[in-house]
């Protein structure tokens, strides 16, 4: 399974983003019981939880994982902290290329604290740490020619929109991955990154914030890019452009943690994409990949080979045959 990251002979995907430690919390019971909407204004909370795991995350290394578990060796572009020895050893052993990490000696590496109820809610805190240092990247210092196209995901905001603009600059493709940081990003930041952008990748409530956020309805924001891609949980995915596809998601009785869900949708749909796989075969094994990191504690801690990974895929939406292809090249 453990595999050394090996320079790919094709075009690398680069993955702009997050790389940090997660800290998981369990609370026994619900968020919802114990807020009353009624003194919102003085907030004031404290959940005891019955346990926690430190595990290995970020947006870029956790979209990066999943799409080594399939065979691809993404360039991960960030920054980490003093703390990052045995994390980058981790990576590499799994196939992600961290030689473009920058490591900020006297900071620590981002920190996710977040805290999940019974019912899968969740309430979440971010420390930025070296990933403050992030606008100290820049793909001018990479070589175009060895790039197929760059995700923008999750880091400061200033690290993102200029991400952006060196993808115009340089006429790089470019996934635009905005998510959690929707509520820190400028109205004009979003409008410049998703403007120009090959696909705008979102979930539904993502959706909707960005529509406040912009003024914009969905249909207006579709228009800007190439493809836009709306998760909805155990309602599958849409994928829409030119046409509209609706594909649904992969069920399981083993729910274990919902973090990092959507990373591992991204993984397995753009390791599918690099590949040239249609749009719904993409998203096939992105909602495949997603369902395995619901099953295991932690963004990176789900483990398949490609070979189980096409049994699975056969049990759940048929031929496999387009799949298997896909993860040999």
């Amino acid at each position: 399974m453990s595999k050394k990251a090996k320079p790919s002979m094709t075009k690398q995907v680069v993955l702009i983003g997050s790389i940090a430690y997660d800290y998981l919390m369990r609370f026994p019971g619900h968020f919802n019981e114990h807020i009353l909407p009624e003194h919102l204004d003085r907030l004031s909370l404290s959940f005891l939880v019955e346990e926690m795991r430190k595990e290995r995350g970020g947006v870029a290394a956790n979209i990066g994982y999943t799409m080594a578990l399939l065979g691809e060796h993404p360039l991960l572009f960030g920054t980490v902290g003093q703390d990052f020895t045995d994390y980058r050893e981790w990576l590499e052993r799994h196939g992600v290329d961290t030689s473009s990490v920058l490591m900020i000696e006297d900071k620590f590496t981002s920190s996710f604290f977040v805290n999940t109820d019974l019912n899968n809610c969740q309430i979440a805190t971010f420390y930025a740490g070296a990933m403050e240092d992030a606008i100290k990247l820049s793909l001018h210092n990479l070589k175009r020619e060895n790039i197929a196209f760059v995700v923008v995901s999750p880091t400061t905001p200033e690290a993102m929109a200029k991400g952006v603009r060196e993808c115009k600059a340089l006429g790089l493709p470019y996934i635009y991955d905005p998510s959690q940081q929707i509520i820190r990003l400028t109205k004009e930041d979003l409008l410049e990154g998703i403007e120009g952008s090959t696909m705008l990748i979102v979930n539904d409530y993502e959706l909707s914030l960005i529509e406040k956020k912009t003024g914009l309805a969905s249909a207006e924001i579709h228009q800007m890019t190439g493809t836009l891609i709306v998760t909805k949980g155990e309602h599958g995915v849409t994928v829409l452009n030119s046409q509209s596809y609706h594909i649904p998601a992969v069920f399981t009785d083993t729910v274990v943690d919902p973090t990092g869900l959507g990373d591992a949708f991204r993984g397995g749909f753009l390791r599918a994409h690099l590949a040239g796989a249609d749009w719904e075969t993409a998203a096939q094994i992105g909602a495949l990949a997603a369902t395995y990191c619901l099953e295991s504690v932690g963004t990176q801690g789900h483990r398949y080979t490609p070979e189980a990974f096409i049994s699975r895929f056969e049990k759940c939406y048929g031929n496999s045959t387009r799949v298997r292809d896909i993860l040999k090249t």
